[in-house]
């Protein structure tokens, strides 16, 4: 196929160029409409494609004209059957993966350091999750991968799984072995979904990870906005069909159930763009972030107290390659905390990090950045290092979490059963009726359907007194948590 061609933006451009008289939603009318400022902030040529499906423009829901050959185009770039756009960002692309493989009852296999969206299609679905604990790094206080073996030992006790999910590569770029990964779970039959979430770029550079198309998974999950370029909440799902444990049928019929009627012309043309884009120049924007990368890791490494992971790391079974574009910064050495240190470089230096935890902060480097950035970024750490190296205690690195609860009630019958309020210290023993989350190291604790121990108590209240972040309760201070009245467990 010809990747020079944009056939959405294209129409999206001649159609606005008619200049036609519009009797339809939205409403501004190409910004007639819109305030003022933001119409002269926004420009008139943004305004003039924000339009709906039209005859001439296609539908998201049914495709057949321009934005079908889109997705064809896209589907060639990421070595895909199928590919399909989400303008409700990855989060819709992995509600939509589950729920495509998963119905009420039926197992899944996850990683406990799964994304929100992740729960979500579970409680939607009425599906039974099966928790893989990711390896923990205790040099660094940060969750890896599943392994090939955990997965194993998963599939084995469970192997009417309808479907294994992998994180590929993880938040902070570390991949485990996902060839050997799909090939496991295909040998029971279980089709594999990977949340590429960070993964757009490993597509298009043999010197980063394999993709998840490449290694022959099922369903992949992709934020092109995330590091390919295209618009804030524009993703994409890609399906290879080769297997036959996916029905790409039923998979547009899903997203088109969880995706709004007016769908952004604006995102899905970025989405066509970005992949005209990486298509064509994607390997060289790849290997010049890469490179710059690399120079960060390197010089970074070379301010004391300050430490970026590389390849040096790799060589077990959750971590068989990384992706060098996360540069994972511990400044645990310096006496201060990751979130400290987002503070400081925002009010010192107007940085802003991608995230922090106690004892990081994570900066993507990306086909956006350039020498001036990184160097900027350098210059901070250098004066960060300078005030704070060996003035201060340095923090004992602490992350254990406690033992997997026991699930009790499938998500679903969790969360929309009747609940009351009791005080979270005194809950050991109840079933828990929504979620909570412990930063560092951002894994839930607990999560609708799971039996408190006494063991989650201490560990949450623990974080809570040394004031770090726990969210999921609708009571903050974590005083009282909701949990079940009275449910039928599962049989």
């Amino acid at each position: 196929m010809d990747q020079h061609v944009t056939p959405l933006f294209t129409a999206l451009k001649k159609h606005a160029a008619g200049n036609p008289v519009q009797f339809h939603i939205p409403g501004h009318k190409k910004g007639l409409g819109t305030d003022a400022e933001f119409r002269e902030f926004i420009g008139d040529n943004a305004l003039s494609i924000d339009l709906i499906n039209i005859a001439p423009l296609d539908d998201l829901h049914q495709p057949t004209g321009v934005i079908l050959e889109a997705q064809k185009l896209a589907a060639e770039a990421f070595g895909a059957d199928y590919t399909y756009f989400s303008v409700q960002g990855t989060s819709n692309a992995i509600m939509t993966m589950i729920l495509s493989v998963c119905s009420e009852g039926d197992k899944i296999i996850v990683p406990r350091n799964i994304h929100k969206s992740v729960m979500s299609a579970i409680i939607f679905s009425g599906a039974k999750p099966v928790f893989v604990s990711p390896v923990q790094d205790e040099n660094l206080g940060i969750d890896h991968g599943i392994t090939t073996s955990a997965l194993e030992k998963a599939l084995k006790r469970h192997p009417d799984a309808k479907g294994v999910l992998v994180i590929n590569p993880t938040y902070f770029g570390v991949c485990a072995d996902l060839r050997s990964i799909v090939d496991l779970a295909h040998s029971y039959g279980v089709p594999v979904l990977v949340d590429e979430a960070h993964g757009v770029l490993i597509h298009f550079h043999e010197d980063l990870p394999v993709s998840a198309m490449q290694a022959g998974a099922d369903l992949a999950a992709t934020s092109v906005h995330k590091l390919g370029g295209s618009m804030t909440q524009s993703s994409v799902l890609n399906l290879n069909a080769k297997t036959g444990l996916v029905n790409p049928q039923r998979v547009q019929t899903i997203l088109s159930m969880l995706t709004t009627t007016s769908t952004s012309y604006i995102l899905l043309a970025s989405l066509d763009t970005s992949r005209r884009n990486l298509a064509l120049n994607g390997h060289e924007m790849a290997a010049r972030t890469i490179a710059l990368s690399n120079y960060a890791r390197d010089t970074i490494n070379s301010i004391e107290g300050l430490y970026s992971f590389g390849k040096e790391i790799l060589g077990t079974e959750a971590t068989f390659n990384i992706d060098p574009t996360k540069l994972n910064i511990h400044v645990r050495h310096l006496g201060i905390t990751g979130y400290e240190t987002e503070n400081w470089l925002r009010q010192k230096y107007n940085i802003e990090v991608e995230l922090s935890d106690m004892y990081n902060i994570l900066c993507l480097i990306t086909p956006g950045d350039t020498q001036e950035s990184v160097d900027k970024l350098i210059a901070a750490l250098k004066v960060l290092s300078a005030i704070h190296y060996s003035k201060g205690e340095i923090y004992e690195l602490k992350v254990q979490v406690p033992e997997i609860p026991q699930l009790a009630l499938i998500p679903r019958d969790a969360f929309y059963a009747d609940t009351q309020l009791v005080p979270f210290r005194e809950s050991a023993g109840y079933i828990i009726a929504e979620f909570i989350y412990v930063y560092p190291p951002g894994i839930p604790i607990l999560l609708p359907g799971e039996v408190i121990t006494q063991d989650n108590i201490d560990y949450i209240i623990d974080h809570v007194e040394i004031g770090l972040p726990v969210k999921g309760p609708e009571d903050r201070s974590i005083t009282n948590v909701k949990v079940i009245v009275e449910a039928d467990p599962i049989s």
